[in-house]
C-alpha cells in the first residue's frame, strides 16, 4: 500500500522515497477530505522538511491549518512556527527575502518598459471608438435612411448610449459573473488585514496617498494564486484575489500583489480595459448580425453591402483584439512599476510572480481537469497561467536563483518569444522580472534574481542559431496561408482566359497542400533517434521554437486531462521528477477520434506512468506533440499528428487538380 509505504520510509528516514510514494498516493486519491489522504498529507509536511524543501512543507501546512478536521488544523498550527524557525535558518537562496527599500514611494525610472500607457490607452480607446462608430453608421445607412444627418445623429447617438451603458453597468454584470462561476466572498479590509498585516498597511497608505476610496475586496475560494481588478471608476473598483495567494505567498509578497492591482486603479487602465473590450465586442456582434443578415432574403445590394460590412467588422474586430493585447500588456508593466514605487519592494513582487507561477503548476498537478478561474480570467489575472509552466517547473526544484534564470533566457532573447508575446495579454516573465530588477538596482538593493547573469548569458547564445532561419521560419510558419493566397494569385492571373477558368477555383487549393506540406516537413523532424530529457532541461532550451518541433522521449506520470473545462478532453498532462507538461493527442480517426479517445481511455490512463515520444515545442506555454505513449501495463497508444498533416495536405492538393481540370 502507497500510503504505509510511505509512511515507512518517512519514519525510518528515507525521505526522498517518502515524498514519492506519499505525492503519487494523493495524486491517486479521490477524497481530498478522507482521513487516508489527510493522514498522507501529514507525514508528507515531515517529508518535506526532511529533504529541505521547506517552502513546499509550508504551503502544505497552510492548507491544513484549513482543514474542516479539527485534529488536523491543530496538529498544523503546532507544526507551522517549527517550518517557520526551519525556513528561516537553512533557507536557500531563492527563498530568502532580498534587502528592500527601507522607505516606500521612491521614483523611479522606467527606462522605456512597457511605453507609454497614456499613448497606449488612447491610440486604443479613439481606433476603437472609430471602429464602432463606422460600424454603426454602416448599419445605419444599410437600413436604409431617408435622411442621412439623422441616420448620423442615430448612429452616434446609438455608440455613445451603448458605450455608457455598457461602461456603468459592466462591473456589475461581472459582480453577477464572480458570484456565480466563482463563489466570491466580499470581505472587509479587516478580514484581508489578519491573512495578511502588510497588506493592509499598503491599501490604506495608496488610496490614502491617492485620494481613493478602498476598493471592494473579493476572496474566491481556490488554492490557485491570482488576482485581478476590475469595474468602471476607481472609487467603486473591486479587487479580487484567490485563496491561494495567501497559501503560496509569504506577507511583503501578497502585499506587492495588492499593490499591483492598486497601481490599475490608480493609473485608471482597469476602466479603460473595460471600455476597450466593450469595444471590441460591439464589432464582433455587429459581425456577426450583418452575417446573419447575409443569411436571410432580400434585395441583393442591400445583402451585398451588408456581407461588405460583416467583413470590415471582422477586420476591425481582429485589429481591436492585437490593440487590446498591446495595451492590456502595457498596464501590466506600469503596475509593476506602482507596485515597486509604492512599496519600495521589486524583489517581493519578482518573487510573487515566481511563486504564483509555482503555485498554479502545483495545483495543476493535483487536479485531475484545469482550473475554470485561472483559465476564465486569464486576461484579468496577474500572471498568464498558460506561461506558468516554465517558470513555476523551474522554481519547483531550483535550489539557486540561477537554475530559473535560465528559463527567462527564451523570453528574453528567442525571437519567437516575442512573436509570441503578440498573442499574449501578459508580458513574458523573464521581462517583467527584468524590469523588476532594474528597479531593486535603481534603490541600491541586492536583486532576487541575477538577471544580470541571464543577460550575459544571453550574449554568448548561438545568434545564428537565434535570428538566422528567424524570418524563413516565420514564412514556413504561416505557410498555408501563404499557399492558399499566392494559388488565389495565380489562378486569377491564369483562369483570366475563358478556358482555364476552372484554374481560379483548383490552385488556392493546390497552394493550400504545398503549404501545408512544407510546414509538415518542417515541425515533424525524423523522431528515430530521439534523446531522453526531462521537463526542466527542455523548458531551459533558449533556442526551442513552436515551428521546428524537437524530437524527445520523456518519463512520467499522467496526472490528469490538459483540456480546460472539457470533461472529455483528450489532451494530457505528464508530471516527471522536475515539472510538468502538455501533451498533445492527435486520433487516427481526427475530431471524432479525440472525442472517443477522450471518453472511453483518458481516464483510466490518468496516474499511470508512462514513457512519452513526441516534438517538444516553445510558446508561450510550452507542450509535445505526441507521438507514442507506452504505459508501465505494457499498453501502447499512438498519435498522428504528422499522418494528419501530410493527409490534408495531399489531400488538398488532389482536390485542386480535380477541380482544375
Amino acid at each position: 500500500m502507497l500510503l504505509q509505504s510511505g509512511i515507512d520510509a518517512a519514519q525510518q528516514g528515507r525521505y526522498q522515497e517518502a515524498v514519492q510514494l506519499l505525492e503519487q498516493f494523493s495524486q491517486n486519491c479521490p477524497d481530498q477530505n478522507s482521513p487516508d489522504y489527510l493522514k498522507a498529507q501529514m507525514w508528507l509536511v515531515k517529508a518535506y522538511q526532511g529533504t529541505g524543501e521547506i517552502e513546499k512543507a509550508i504551503i502544505l501546512c497552510q492548507k491544513l491549518m484549513m482543514s474542516e478536521r479539527s485534529e488536523v488544523r491543530n496538529w498544523a498550527e503546532q507544526m507551522r512556527p517549527m517550518l517557520s524557525k526551519t525556513s528561516t535558518s537553512e533557507s536557500s537562496t531563492i527563498q530568502k527575502a532580498a534587502k528592500r527599500a527601507a522607505t516606500a514611494g521612491v521614483n523611479l525610472a522606467m527606462g522605456g518598459v512597457g511605453g507609454s500607457l497614456t499613448l497606449a490607452s488612447g491610440v486604443t480607446i479613439t481606433l476603437l471608438f472609430g471602429m464602432v462608430l463606422a460600424l454603426g453608421l454602416s448599419l445605419v445607412f444599410i437600413l436604409g435612411s431617408n435622411n442621412p444627418q439623422v441616420g448620423l445623429l442615430t448612429a452616434i447617438g446609438f455608440t455613445l448610449v451603448f458605450n455608457l451603458a455598457a461602461f456603468f453597468l459592466s462591473p456589475f454584470l461581472m459582480d453577477l459573473t464572480q458570484n456565480w462561476l466563482y463563489r466570491t466572498r466580499w470581505v472587509e479590509l479587516t478580514e484581508v488585514e489578519t491573512l495578511s498585516p502588510e497588506t493592509a498597511r499598503v491599501i490604506r497608505r495608496v488610496c490614502q496617498q491617492k485620494k481613493l476610496k478602498i476598493p471592494r475586496l473579493g476572496i474566491i475560494d481556490d488554492q490557485n494564486p491570482t488576482a485581478f481588478t476590475y469595474g468602471s471608476l476607481p472609487n467603486s473598483a473591486r479587487l479580487v484575489v484567490s485563496q491561494g495567494l495567501f497559501t503560496y505567498l509569504d506577507d511583503d509578497e501578497i502585499a506587492t500583489v495588492y499593490a499591483h492591482e492598486l497601481g490599475h486603479i490608480v493609473h485608471w487602465d482597469f476602466a479603460v480595459m473595460t471600455v476597450a473590450s466593450t469595444l471590441v465586442q460591439i464589432c464582433y456582434l455587429i459581425y456577426i448580425t450583418a452575417r446573419n443578415l447575409v443569411r436571410g432574403g432580400g434585395d441583393s445590394k442591400i445583402k451585398d453591402a451588408v456581407q461588405t460590412a460583416a467583413w470590415v467588422a471582422y477586420v476591425f474586430y481582429l485589429i481591436g483584439t492585437y490593440l487590446l493585447l498591446y495595451l492590456s500588456r502595457t498596464r501590466e508593466y506600469f503596475a509593476d512599476h506602482f507596485a515597486a514605487e509604492s512599496t519600495g519592494n521589486p524583489n517581493g513582487l519578482s518573487r510573487a510572480l515566481v511563486k504564483i507561477a509555482y503555485g498554479i503548476l502545483e495545483e495543476g498537478s493535483r487536479a485531475k481537469e484545469p482550473s475554470r478561474l485561472i483559465e476564465g480570467t486569464r486576461a484579468l489575472g496577474i500572471y498568464d497561467a498558460k506561461a506558468a509552466a516554465s517558470t513555476g517547473t523551474a522554481y519547483r526544484i531550483a535550489s539557486e536563483p540561477e537554475k530559473i534564470g535560465r528559463v527567462f533566457l527564451w523570453d528574453m532573447f528567442n525571437p519567437w518569444g516575442w512573436w509570441m508575446e503578440l498573442n499574449s495579454t501578459h508580458p513574458l516573465t523573464g521581462k517583467r522580472v527584468r524590469a523588476l530588477t532594474t528597479y531593486a538596482e535603481q534603490l541600491g538593493l541586492e536583486t532576487e534574481f541575477d538577471m544580470g547573469r541571464v543577460i550575459g548569458e544571453g550574449k554568448h547564445l548561438n545568434k545564428s542559431k537565434l535570428y538566422g532561419n528567424f524570418f524563413l521560419d516565420i514564412v514556413l510558419y504561416g505557410a498555408p496561408t501563404i499557399g492558399l493566397f499566392g494559388g488565389l494569385i495565380i489562378g486569377v492571373f491564369l483562369g483570366s482566359n475563358p478556358a482555364n477558368s476552372r484554374l481560379m477555383l483548383g490552385c488556392p487549393f493546390i497552394g493550400l497542400g504545398i503549404g501545408m506540406l512544407i510546414k509538415a516537413l518542417v515541425m515533424f523532424p525524423d523522431y528515430s533517434k530521439a534523446q531522453a530529457s526531462d521537463v526542466l532541461t527542455l523548458m531551459s532550451d533558449p533556442y526551442a521554437s513552436p515551428l521546428r518541433g524537437q524530437p524527445v522521449k520523456l518519463e512520467g506520470q499522467l496526472i490528469g486531462r490538459g483540456d480546460s473545462g472539457y470533461k472529455f478532453g483528450s489532451d494530457l498532462k505528464i508530471q516527471d521528477r522536475t515539472g510538468m507538461l502538455y501533451l498533445h493527442y492527435a486520433s487516427r480517426f481526427g475530431s471524432i477520434g479525440n472525442f472517443l479517445f477522450g471518453m472511453k481511455r483518458v481516464q483510466s490512463l490518468i496516474g499511470s506512468q508512462v514513457g512519452a515520444l513526441g516534438w517538444f515545442r516553445r510558446g508561450i506555454a510550452p507542450w509535445m506533440d505526441l507521438i507514442q505513449i507506452n504505459s508501465e501495463g505494457g499498453t501502447i497508444i499512438n498519435s498522428y499528428h504528422r499522418f494528419w498533416s501530410f493527409l490534408l495536405g495531399g489531400g488538398f492538393i488532389i482536390l485542386g487538380l480535380v477541380c482544375a481540370m
